[in-house]
């Protein structure tokens, strides 16, 4: 099997992820995890991110039809997620309360912050237009820039301050909200 590596599909799939990841944006989430936790098992995190997300790259339009739901459907719910997340993000509220976790790697950082509902339908239509291999080294890459920033995460905190998160947070608000209206409007004619 020949690769076709090609470093257009694999920037554009990197941005496309890098936007829907959003880790930036999830620094004020992972600097409130911290504070939760204690310590944030970066290394475990994003090696469970990756995982998931190359598995679900080769394994998710199977997984999906076997329990009978659509990649529109698939798509829509994701939406609402993100929507949901953005809200919180804009408006300074929690509307899901769970347990207290004990560690933040696995749950809630590496699924579903990394690898989310977003990132998933990402990759389904990355898949559709891209070679899978240029796909891989985008999630490879997005994954390393994800590793740094959750290890830098208290230098950032830092540099940033509580103004600077609040701001910080509130701007990636509006851009999640604005990536869940386009998920929601660009899979809600496949429903019908």
């Amino acid at each position: 099997m020949e690769l076709k590596l090609d470093f257009r599909e694999i920037m554009t799939s990197g941005m496309v992820l890098f936007a829907v990841i959003d880790i930036i944006g999830s620094i004020p989430v992972i600097i409130g995890l911290r504070k939760k936790v204690g310590h944030i098992q970066s290394e475990k995190a994003s090696l469970v991110a990756a995982l998931i997300m190359i598995a679900f790259l080769f394994l998710g339009k199977e997984i999906l039809t076997l329990i009978g739901i659509d990649v529109y459907s698939f798509a829509v719910a994701g939406s609402f997620i993100i929507f949901f997340l953005a809200i919180e993000m804009i408006l300074g509220i929690t509307l899901y309360k769970d347990d207290e976790p004990e560690s933040a790697s696995i749950v809630p950082i590496a699924f579903p912050l990394i690898a989310g509902a977003g990132t998933m339908t990402s990759l389904l239509s990355l898949r559709a237009e891209y070679h899978v291999e240029n796909i891989i080294v985008a999630i490879l890459i997005n994954i390393i820039f994800v590793y740094i920033v959750l290890k830098s995460s208290k230098r950032i905190e830092k540099i940033l301050g509580a103004n600077g998160i609040s701001i910080i947070r509130k701007v990636f608000g509006v851009i999640l909200l604005a990536i869940a209206v386009k998920l929601f409007t660009a899979n809600i004619n496949g429903l019908f």
